[in-house]
C-alpha cells in the first residue's frame, strides 16, 4: 500500500499533464481556476480524490483511478517475479503506461512522449537482462515481436485509416511485443488473443446496452495494457 501510494502521485501528473486533445499544450494546472499543479505541490490535486486544492474541482483521471492501477502494478510485479532483468522491464513498462492508457480514456490518444519512452526503456532492459544471462535469444525475439507487432498496427493504419489501429497503438506495440516476446511466441499469442478477445467483448457489452454504434472507436491502449498483464500472470 505504501508503495502504491508512493508511485501514484508522478503516474497522475504524467495522466493530468497530457490527457488534453491532441494539438493542445500540455496542462500545467487547474481548468477551472488554472491554479498549477506539480510534485512539489502534490495534495490534493495528484492525491486519490484527483481535485484542485484551490477550487476543489476535478483535475486529471477520476478519483481513485490511477490509484487502483498502480496497486494493480504492485500486485502484478509480486506476482511474476523474478528473475530481475525482465522484471525491471516490466516495473518501466508499467510505469509509463499506465499513465498513458489513463491519457487514451480520456481524450483517445496516446501521447509520443509516454509510448516511446516506454519502448526504448523496455528494450534497452531487456537487452541489458540478456547481457547479463549471456543469452542473446530472448533479446533478439523481443525486438522482432515488438517490431512485428508494431507493423501490424501500423499496417492497419496505413490500410484502414481511421478504421484501422492508431499510430499511438502501434508506438505501445514496441513495447507490448517486446515484453511478451522475451518471454516466447506463445506468450505473445496469447496476450494478442487476450487483448483482441477483451475488445470484443466489451464492444459487443456495450452495443447489447446501446451505449455505442460500430462506427465507435473505443481506445484500444486500456486492452493492450490488460491483455498484457493477462498473459504474464497466466504464463509466469
Amino acid at each position: 500500500m505504501l508503495a502504491t501510494l508512493a508511485i501514484s502521485p508522478p503516474l497522475r501528473l504524467a495522466a493530468l499533464r497530457h490527457g488534453v486533445p491532441s494539438g493542445t499544450a500540455n496542462r500545467t494546472g487547474c481548468d477551472a481556476c488554472g491554479a498549477p499543479i506539480g510534485l512539489t505541490r502534490p495534495w490534493p490535486a495528484l492525491g486519490p480524490t484527483g481535485r484542485c486544492g484551490r477550487c476543489r474541482a476535478r483535475v486529471g483521471p477520476p478519483a481513485g483511478g490511477i490509484e487502483l492501477a498502480a496497486l494493480g502494478a504492485v500486485v502484478l510485479l509480486a506476482l511474476v517475479g523474478p528473475p530481475i532483468g525482465p522484471l525491471s522491464a516490466l516495473a518501466w513498462w508499467l510505469g509509463w503506461t499506465i499513465p498513458a492508457v489513463a491519457v487514451d480514456l480520456a481524450v483517445h490518444r496516446l501521447p509520443d512522449r509516454l509510448t516511446l519512452p516506454a519502448a526504448a526503456g523496455t528494450w534497452l532492459l531487456l537487452g541489458l537482462a540478456a547481457l547479463a544471462d549471456t543469452t542473446p535469444g530472448p533479446w533478439l525475439r523481443a525486438v522482432a515481436a515488438g517490431t512485428g507487432l508494431a507493423l501490424l498496427f501500423a499496417s492497419s493504419t496505413l490500410l484502414l485509416g481511421r478504421r484501422g489501429f492508431g499510430l499511438g497503438d502501434a508506438k505501445l506495440a514496441l513495447s507490448v511485443g517486446a515484453l511478451l516476446g522475451w518471454y516466447g511466441w506463445p506468450v505473445l499469442l496469447l496476450g494478442i488473443l487476450l487483448t483482441f478477445g477483451l475488445s470484443a467483448l466489451v464492444s459487443l457489452g456495450l452495443l447489447a446496452a446501446r451505449r455505442a454504434r460500430w462506427r465507435t472507436h473505443l481506445p484500444f491502449g486500456p486492452f493492450l495494457l490488460l491483455g498484457t498483464a493477462a498473459a504474464l500472470l497466466l504464463t509466469t
